[in-house]
């Protein structure tokens, strides 16, 4: 067992003649905390620690600067009973061990590139094929397996942690140095907001997401097939059987992949092809250039509600079919669609698609997306 090593870093009141400590005081505040904890040790022995941001009404989300990885998300239900409703593992080792990217970033490039490569201004670059013959989600070493730089932060109203990673030249097989940097801020208005920053030196394609998996009846509940989905979604990306987008963008009117009004997911699932959403939908274009809503969700019976809005273009479906009882935790096994997964992000090969929104990022130029989780409760 690794000795947890905590330390309390919210700015907090002077504490009164009463001596009470510092975290005492801001919880009798109501004042949002944060406490880091030493979770394990890389194999080069760098330390890993865990973020644990506490909102001013109880809400908690926990960070591992393991894979920027966002491992439990805690909110209240209709009766005032919190649960995560991200699905987790135990311990850092468990995430070490390889797990199917519960919480974490995913990068250089979420999603697939076909015949792992793309070219840029005329030249070809060959990334690591490593889902067949096509490339997933960063590669073999992608920004899940990594140990970020990590800090803390605090504001009167929000308590956050900043991540930061530089990718080498060449890494993956991706062209230029890219500086990342992840911000994850939990409000007192119960809104967990995701901020990517990233630049180069070099043009090169950038895809960011976070690859976490929802259950509003709290993980380890079941599935998530009565959860109620809605999706500002009016077209989607037919794909091939790797995955690969065809190019087409279909709208969605008249098909089993219409969320644009409330339905339950497990509703026409089995007409879906393999039985399992693993789509990109097409998100109404963004004027604004601030996040807007992409999706609700809903969960009946603990009444848990759950907002996204964003600026990326589009968002991946995935319902977790694949999902078996040898990922677990000491408390339950978890199972087929024991998860959703809402990942905002460009869309899946936008390098090989001219129609499709660029992913180029150019010397100069910083990448920006902000992805926006609200939780709420309805009776």
């Amino acid at each position: 067992m690794i000795t947890q090593v905590r330390y309390i870093v919210a700015v907090c009141l002077v504490a009164s003649a009463c001596g009470c400590s510092a975290a005492q005081k801001s919880t009798a505040n109501s004042q949002a905390t944060i406490t880091k904890t030493v979770v394990g040790k890389m194999p080069d022995g760098a330390v890993v620690h865990e973020y644990t941001l506490t909102n001013a009404n109880g809400l908690e989300a926990k960070v591992l600067d393991y894979g920027a990885t966002l491992t439990t998300v805690k909110v209240p239900d209709k009766n005032g009973k919190f649960e995560s409703v991200t699905l987790y593992l135990d311990s850092f080792e468990d995430y070490f061990k390889g797990h199917p990217l519960f919480g974490s970033v995913v990068g250089r490039f979420a999603n697939r590139i076909a015949g792992a490569q793309f070219a840029i201004d005329g030249v070809t670059y060959k990334v690591t094929p490593n889902a067949g013959a096509n490339h997933i989600h960063g590669g073999r070493e992608g920004f899940h397996k990594l140990l970020w730089q990590a800090e803390s932060f605090q504001k009167k109203s929000a308590v956050g942690v900043i991540l930061r990673h530089t990718s080498p030249d060449g890494n993956e097989g991706y062209p230029g140095k890219l500086d990342v940097t992840v911000t994850y801020t939990l409000t007192n208005d119960n809104e967990l907001i995701i901020e990517y920053a990233a630049a180069t030196d070099k043009p090169t394609v950038v895809n960011l997401t976070n690859h976490a998996y929802w259950n509003l009846a709290g993980a380890g509940s079941g599935d998530v097939l009565d959860h109620i989905l809605t999706l500002n979604a009016e077209s989607y990306l037919p794909s091939d059987q790797a995955k690969i987008p065809t190019g087409e963008i279909r709208p969605v009117k008249g098909t089993v992949m219409d969320f644009t009004r409330p339905q339950t997911i497990g509703l026409r699932i089995k007409q879906v092809e393999g039985e399992n959403y693993d789509h990109c939908y097409v998100l109404k274009e963004n004027k604004s250039g601030k996040p807007e809503l992409c999706a609700r969700v809903v969960e009946p019976k603990s009444g848990r509600v759950m907002e996204v809005f964003t600026t990326q273009p589009g968002v991946q479906l995935y319902t977790a079919k694949h999902l078996s009882s040898n990922l677990k935790t000491s408390r339950f096994a978890y199972g087929p669609y024991h998860g959703l997964c809402l990942e905002t992000q460009h869309y899946p090969d936008a390098p090989n698609k001219p129609n499709f929104p660029s992913t180029v990022l150019r010397p100069g130029q910083t990448f920006k997306q902000t992805t926006i989780f609200k939780f709420s409760v309805q009776k």
